[in-house]
């Protein structure tokens, strides 16, 4: 990296190959894998290390993979909590099922808290050589007269967000935004959410309970609440639950609903929650007296809800490009996969003329549509269904008692089959992702 004179008055700018904006995983993913390539890489964070991020803490096989492919300590005695598999509660019936056997992703998933979660991502990246500086806001792009994206500006701020400085300017011929989910410098860009994509809330909290070495994921089909205009009676809320336990004494309780309930952005996501938990056993602790950290929320846009990812020299990565799972409300995964494909199509379009460079970057986008386009596609029919509790209540009375529907519905949401030589299920949902329209 070097420096060069600003022209604007502002602080001079580090110059690199590329500037990645935001370190949380897809981030930290794209900068360790361009490092790792040999390029000049800059990973800018506008908090500090370590941060709190809301999340249910759990990652699925696919997750697993994408730590395994960055190198990652992922033993226990790292600090990881393994996983083996869902439990899923509903319509009066438990299910337990295992991660499935694939020659494409482990059999197990893995448990840990955001707060250290991230840190160890972006270390890792700094370890393979990026340059990550932390307390770095960026609020815009820099643009050249075409339009075309040449760098970012960025205030330094202090431990509370405020500025603690003078604007510094950054320059590359390539950025990528992963500064999730609002994504200031896509809307910086003239890119904005798309309202025909789906969108989740997820409120979560911690409570001290014995259930914190569960070792199975517990997801709940049916959160029930007291019904004020009856008594004894009971309402169906909107969305669904989670229960993780965290190893450490602490279980991650949480809860999401989709923007395709009749709810969504009309009630209080913690009285929800609150409400939830007043019906789950005394013993397992989730009372007031118990919770650790205040309840808080976070959006998770899905379904690609941003689109393109790839223009004038910006790709989008993770949170930022929508790139939640629809199915389940998962992320990081998917993040960190969108790094990866980016700091491939990246470290090869950038050893190219600068003239050549575009139709190397363009197979960005079509990588994403490729590997998540029919299958977000899929996920979109999916939440306009469960969005009617109705249906909701329908699929889990009568879903939940059929084993093999289970497994090939587990399949189906946590995107886990083999792409090759897999069962009959794994056909089947390849099958479907391949002939609907790419998201």
């Amino acid at each position: 990296m070097s420096q060069i004179a600003s022209t604007t008055g502002r602080q001079q700018a580090d110059t690199a190959d590329v500037i990645v904006v935001g370190a949380g995983p897809a981030g930290s993913s794209a900068a360790y894998h361009l490092a790792n390539a040999g390029l000049d890489v800059l990973l800018l964070e506008k908090t500090a290390f370590p941060r709190e991020k809301v999340c249910g803490d759990g990652l699925t096989p696919r997750g697993t993979k994408q730590l395994i492919n960055m190198g990652i300590d992922i033993s226990p005695e790292a600090g990881w909590i393994q996983n083996y598999g869902l439990r899923i509660q509903g319509a009066g019936h438990v299910l337990q099922l295992d991660w499935p056997e694939l020659s494409s992703h482990p059999n197990y998933g893995l448990t840990r808290n955001r707060m250290d979660f991230d840190d160890l991502l972006a270390r890792q990246a700094v370890k393979a050589g990026a340059k990550l500086r932390e307390r770095t806001n960026v609020t815009g792009p820099i643009l050249d007269a075409k339009g075309h994206i040449i760098g970012v500006v960025a205030k330094p701020v202090d431990d509370n967000g405020r500025r603690a400085g003078d604007d510094i300017e950054f320059r590359a011929p390539l950025v990528m935004a992963a500064d999730g989910n609002s994504s200031r410098l896509s809307i910086g860009m003239g890119i904005h959410k798309r309202d025909d994509r789906p969108m989740g809330v997820a409120v979560r909290t911690y409570f001290t309970s014995p259930r914190h070495d569960d070792d199975y994921l517990e997801s709940w089909l049916e959160l029930w609440a007291d019904d004020p205009k009856q008594p004894g009676g009971r309402n169906l809320l909107p969305g669904y639950g989670w229960i993780f336990g965290m190893g450490d004494g602490t279980v991650n309780v949480g809860l999401g609903i989709l923007n395709t309930s009749d709810a969504f952005g009309k009630v209080d996501y913690s009285d929800l929650l609150k409400q939830w938990l007043k019906h789950t056993p005394e013993e397992w602790q989730f009372r007031d007296e118990f919770q650790t950290i205040p309840i808080r929320g976070a959006a998770l846009p899905m379904g690609f809800n941003r689109q393109p990812h790839y223009t004038r020299g910006l790709m989008l990565l993770g949170d930022a490009g929508g790139m939640v799972n629809p199915f389940n409300g998962e992320g990081i995964p998917y993040a960190m996969e969108s790094g990866a494909f980016a700091a491939e199509v990246a470290a090869q379009a950038l050893r190219r003329l600068p003239g050549q460079r575009e139709r190397a970057l363009s197979a960005y986008p079509k990588a994403l549509k490729q590997e998540y386009g029919g299958y977000y596609t899929l996920g979109r029919v999916f939440v306009k269904l469960i969005g009617n509790p109705e249906v909701m209540r329908l699929c889990t009375k009568y879903g939940l008692p059929r084993t093999t529907l289970m497994k090939f519905t587990l399949k189906l949401l946590a995107n886990l089959t083999d792409p090759r030589d897999g069962d009959v299920m794994d056909k089947i949902i390849n099958g479907l992702t391949k002939v609907a329209p790419a998201a």
